[in-house]
């Protein structure tokens, strides 16, 4: 039993090496790519659907990939506009026990069985973070990035929180506990930037590379 398990694990390792092979090797002609990131579950007539596709758009009109996670909702609109607008749209699609349909608008898809040789890509291929209102997922890709870049383990690039009702407590709270308790500086808070129109996200992407 022990030994069926040891090589289970090994076999795992080699799952996990040919994952990230094979997503270095589709990603590394992207160029300067923007991922992009929300909920699943935003329907086409939300205000937030419409934002991004015109995120998407914009992104591709300013010279850029559009990267995400290749589902429905806020990933099928940022990668609508970047299909529309006739720029790279790629997806990195996520096998999961219900699983995620890849949306249409996708000209480069990439399937991943793991979590983080998946969230690897999002963050090593990408010039910016462009992060609309979303759920656990949405949060924890939010989170990695600012401690990555916190911690100068990665470096320092735009992450950009669109929808400023929506997060607005969520950074009331870490400025009440987080900086009130000293688990981090209120310099910290220079770490991402928050808007409501994807014009201005994508001024502030060109600003920080100017």
């Amino acid at each position: 039993m022990e030994e069926n398990i040891y090589q289970s694990d090994i076999w795992r390792i080699f799952r996990i090496m040919g994952e990230f092979v094979e997503g270095f090797e589709a990603l590394e002609k992207t160029g300067n790519g923007v991922s992009v990131w929300g909920s699943a579950r935003t329907k086409e007539d939300d205000e937030w659907y419409i934002k991004a596709v015109e995120t998407g758009k914009m992104l591709v009109a300013n010279g850029y990939s559009v990267i995400t996670g290749g589902g429905p909702g806020i990933m099928e609109a940022a990668n609508k506009g970047a299909y529309m607008a006739g720029g790279n749209s790629i997806g990195l699609n996520i096998e999961l026990p219900h699983e995620q349909k890849p949306n249409p608008y996708i000209k480069n898809l990439i399937s991943f069985r793991y979590f983080f040789t998946r969230k690897v890509m999002f963050v090593k291929y990408a010039r910016a973070f462009i992060i609309f209102p979303g759920g656990f997922g949405t949060l924890d890709e939010f989170t990695e990035a600012v401690t990555l870049v916190q911690t100068g383990r990665i470096h320092r690039f735009p992450i950009i929180l669109i929808g400023k009702f929506y997060w607005q407590g969520l950074i009331d709270w870490m400025k009440m506990n987080l900086v009130g308790n000293g688990y981090i500086d209120e310099k910290d808070f220079s770490l991402f930037q928050l808007t409501d129109e994807p014009r201005e996200a994508i001024e502030m992407i060109r600003n920080f590379y100017m």
